[in-house]
């Protein structure tokens, strides 16, 4: 687009939202001979989309009254590689994946867990989307451990003898998909990372900024949903700002004025809902790595596919179909799926009492609907 111009290794360095001017350090300046080159611009709007640790976040936290809570969660990961299989003559080029690619592959371990993923190497983003009901072409797949960070300190205390040792312990199966030599190799070379959530609010100052994005609410990656949540961001803003557009003949104070209250409007509306994937991919975290091997959530989990896909009108779907295959808001799948989780508990309290089994769900749902408000 002509009109856009875009610029690398541009660091912000302070911001005045009042004066509406920003500074930047460009970075790498072939003519500084010391400190890198500082320069002033002025801005109408500017829209702080720079990730978890946010220059443009930490800036307007100096003019807004700006509530903010970063957490690190107690778990690093680190990155492995399953290769694909060499192909003999004539066999077919599905024969390429060790284990399914149609799947998300967990090795729960309550307090830790390993996955493994499709690769989609060598594709454009755009082509990832067009391709995602189909098998990818690489044949390989991306794998995640995830561990608490004393963990991680003993392996790393031997990784040539613990290391296997505790794949074979924890995860069956994983050496046998990928080579000691090459699961030790990706542990001392790929780096152990660590995981933070952000919740603030609220996401803007007057008419002159807003955040979106990571800056705004960085996730754990459980739920899949960051660049989702980032990408909602940006399509609900601009429902904001068109709802509130004025005239092209009106006054630059009222053009403000009318940004300023879809700025208002949006922090309002998108806080609830980046407060509830931040928390739903917390929890999701539990899910994977303990839940997953409990009867009782493996029976909720087939009972509540089978109403979906059986019994259609009434309305019923998993959580994860509801926040990865729709745009409902986060917040109201919230609590569409505590609903369903107190009739499920109120269905399965009147099983076998066919002549109290009424009076019994009535009393079972009022109990569960207690402790969901007790425990929210």
């Amino acid at each position: 687009m002509p009109n856009v111009k875009i610029n690398f290794n541009y660091k912000l360095t302070g911001a005045d939202f009042r004066k509406r001017k920003a500074w930047f350090e460009i970075m790498n300046d072939p003519k500084a001979t010391g400190r890198n080159r500082e320069i002033e611009i002025d801005f109408d709007f500017l829209i702080g989309a720079d990730g978890a640790h946010s220059a443009a976040r930490y800036h307007l936290m100096k003019f807004a009254r700006l509530d903010y809570h970063q957490e690190y969660i107690d778990t690093l990961w680190c990155e492995f590689k399953i290769e694909a299989r060499e192909l003999q003559a004539n066999e077919d080029s599905s024969k390429r994946f060790r284990i399914s690619p149609n799947h998300l592959h967990i090795w729960p371990g309550k307090q830790f867990m390993f996955i493994a993923i499709p690769s989609f190497v060598g594709l454009p983003l755009l082509r990832i989307f067009q391709i995602a009901n189909t098998r990818p072409k690489d044949g390989s797949f991306t794998c995640t451990l995830f561990l608490p960070s004393s963990h991680f300190a003993h392996l790393s205390t031997s990784p040539s003898t613990l290391l296997p040792e505790f794949f074979d312990t924890h995860f069956p199966g994983v050496t046998d998909l990928i080579p000691r030599s090459s699961l030790i190799e990706s542990f001392t070379t790929n780096p152990h990372l660590p995981l933070i959530s952000i919740k603030c609010a609220p996401y803007h100052f007057s008419s002159s900024a807003v955040i979106v994005g990571d800056a705004a609410h960085a996730m754990v990656p459980f739920y899949g949903q960051g660049m989702n949540a980032g990408l909602e961001d940006v399509r609900i803003l601009f429902e904001h700002l068109d709802a509130h557009t004025v005239a092209s003949t009106t006054t630059s104070e009222d053009v403000n004025t009318a940004r300023a209250a879809a700025l208002e409007a949006y922090s309002a509306f998108r806080r609830q809902d980046a407060y509830a994937i931040n928390d739903l991919a917390l929890h999701n975290y539990e899910e994977m790595r303990r839940s997953v091997v409990s009867p009782v959530y493996k029976a909720r989990k087939f009972l509540e596919e089978w109403l979906s896909i059986k019994v259609p009108g009434l309305g019923w779907k998993t959580q994860y179909s509801r926040v990865s295959f729709g745009n409902e808001r986060y917040s109201e799948v919230v609590l569409k799926s505590e609903r369903q989780g107190r009739l499920l508990v109120a269905w399965s309290l009147g099983l076998g009492v066919p002549v109290l089994g009424s009076v019994v769900g009535v009393i079972g749902y009022s109990l569960a609907n207690w402790w969901v408000r007790r425990n929210r």
